[in-house]
């Protein structure tokens, strides 16, 4: 008799070396509300319907996650701890990847940056049931200001109609089966790799499946730069009272 296997499970993002926070810390493990920054993302899956949960982080950093991270803080159910690579598009794949002997091909993934930090049980809850009935499911929210599209010289030519654009927020989230043939054809050859930003253009794409905009917030902000800092701070104070 096959093992039962899991039918949700999260992969968390904490590769990134933070450039932008001018920081030697790369900026998952800086100290916000008292611990690192990425421990605020792995609490959120924890509490979530998740049953398993895979850290990404940089090669040189996996016995720190595991120790520091995973161990400290007592996060159970991350199962795995793995390198990711040089692109966004590589640390998911390798996330990916280390679910294929537990995860259903059915089930779902959810796929988050460790740098947003004040990700909620809610968000996660709502992208699940989007991508059981559609397949594919991001975290966004309207964008608030006019957007306008430079040309070369820097000059603006083009005002999209502000009501149909979205900020694109994470968990992004989809049937595991769905993205991890999306992400194969993305390696197979770096012609699919150009311009790729996001797991949610890898499986338009790839697979040519519609995705979902689902209702993320204003306050799942993505700590890039140390004004982020200081705005999630002022929201962690303001969500903890």
């Amino acid at each position: 008799m096959s093992e039962k296997k899991w039918r949700t499970a999260a992969i968390v993002l904490a590769a990134g070396q933070g450039r932008r926070m001018h920081s030697e810390v790369a900026k998952q493990f800086l100290i916000l509300g008292g611990e690192p920054v990425v421990c605020h993302s792995l609490r959120a899956f924890e509490q979530s319907p998740a049953e398993a949960v895979v850290l990404v982080t940089g090669e040189e950093e996996i016995d720190y996650c595991r120790k520091q991270i995973v161990e400290a803080y007592g996060f159970k159910k991350v199962i795995a701890v793995v390198a990711g690579g040089k692109e966004r598009y590589h640390s998911v794949y390798a996330g990916l990847c280390a679910l294929e002997e537990n995860l259903d091909p059915d089930g779902i993934v959810m796929i988050h940056d460790g740098a947003r930090p004040l990700i909620t049980e809610e968000i996660i809850e709502r992208t699940i049931v989007d991508a059981e009935l559609y397949g594919a499911s991001v975290a966004a929210m309207p964008v608030k200001d006019t957007i306008k599209v430079a040309d070369a010289s820097g000059f603006a030519a083009l005002t999209p109609d502000r009501s149909t654009l979205w900020q694109m927020q994470t968990p992004q989230t989809f049937s595991y089966g769905l993205v991890l043939k999306a992400y194969r054809k993305l390696m197979s050859d770096e012609k699919y790799q150009k311009g790729i930003t996001d797991d949610a253009m890898v499986v338009e794409n790839l697979c040519g499946t519609k995705v979902k905009l689902t209702e993320g917030s204003y306050e799942n902000i993505k700590v890039t730069t140390p004004e982020d800092m200081v705005i999630a701070e002022a929201l962690l104070r303001k969500r903890n009272g």
